[in-house]
């Protein structure tokens, strides 16, 4: 009497042995299959990554400050020393008019840039907030600074934040689509695979019946098929949108980085994982489905 151990090494071997007999159908499978697959992972990449600057603004634990044009010395050293006075306030940094033009006007071949007065860059005060500040505690802050005299504007680059969740929510729709969408061309890829094979394997499949193997005997290794070709197509897509995101982060404009706070960052091991895990269980599926539908099994 075999053995588990016997039985799944005898079904490891059949699937291999019929597996690389078609290996052409196999390959064609497994490619189409990476094709469906890599376009449901590069949506999952833009939305990791927009969530990595999503997270990265609303905890930029900063704001600016901006002074009226009238506003008087005294008026600017009382409000610098109030705020690094403040609970929750880090770092009070003044930007004077000029400072605020040699930082923005880098290049002086920019003659538009260049010709602007000093009176178009304000000055201001940059802040930093302590890490554990919450929400809350930075708008009542903003709220009371917005009051005096001497403050234009404050800026805590939440209208940002809001933005790029919008985005966000935006791409979490679209690749519930495009997974519905993957879901349909690996339900067809390998549902058409296995009826394919098994046109093939037909005389096969009819002699192991007349010698009395069961339905089970039969269907297992198209079964092993349909997951490895699932997962190995999921794995490929991977494999591929790597190669991409290699490619294009060596491009990627460092001052970029530096604005947006956060490096190009690919898909986290439990997601790549999980999508070779989903490949394979849609293939798994698909393949039983079939399987019941075909008459000859």
């Amino acid at each position: 009497m075999q053995t588990a151990a016997q039985e799944g090494y005898g079904l490891r071997l059949r699937t291999w042995r019929a597996g690389r007999s078609d290996w052409r159908v196999q390959a064609l499978s497994i490619f189409s299959l990476s094709v469906a697959f890599v376009c449901l992972a590069a949506a999952l990449l833009v939305v990791t990554n927009l969530a990595a600057v999503r997270d990265r603004w609303s905890h930029a634990g900063r704001a600016t400050v901006y002074l009226r044009d009238e506003a008087r010395d005294t008026e600017i050293a009382d409000l610098r020393s109030a705020l690094e006075g403040t609970p929750g306030i880090r770092q009070v940094r003044q930007v004077t008019a000029a400072d605020a033009r040699r930082e923005i006007v880098t290049d002086e071949t920019d003659s538009l840039l260049a010709s602007l007065p000093l009176s178009a860059f304000p000055a201001s005060l940059e802040l930093g907030f302590e890490d554990d500040l919450s929400d809350d505690e930075l708008s009542s802050i903003a709220v009371k600074l917005r009051a005096l005299p001497a403050v234009e504007l404050v800026e805590t680059y939440q209208r940002w934040t809001d933005r790029l969740s919008a985005l966000l929510n935006s791409g979490v729709t679209a690749s519930v689509c495009l997974a519905l969408i993957v879901l349909c061309a690996v339900v067809s890829v390998i549902g058409s695979t296995m009826r394919l094979l098994l046109h093939r394997r037909r005389i096969e499949v009819e002699v192991l019946k007349l010698v009395g193997a069961t339905d089970g005997f039969v269907k297992r290794p198209f079964i092993l098929e349909g997951a490895t070709q699932g997962a190995a197509g999921a794995a490929g897509a991977i494999l591929l949108l790597g190669m991409l995101f290699l490619i294009v982060r060596g491009h990627f404009d460092t001052e970029l980085i530096s604005l947006l706070g956060v490096a190009p960052r690919f898909l986290s091991l439990p997601a790549a994982l999980g999508m070779v895990g989903l490949g394979g269980l849609l293939g798994t599926i698909t393949a039983l489905l079939t399987l019941r539908r075909m008459a000859a099994i």
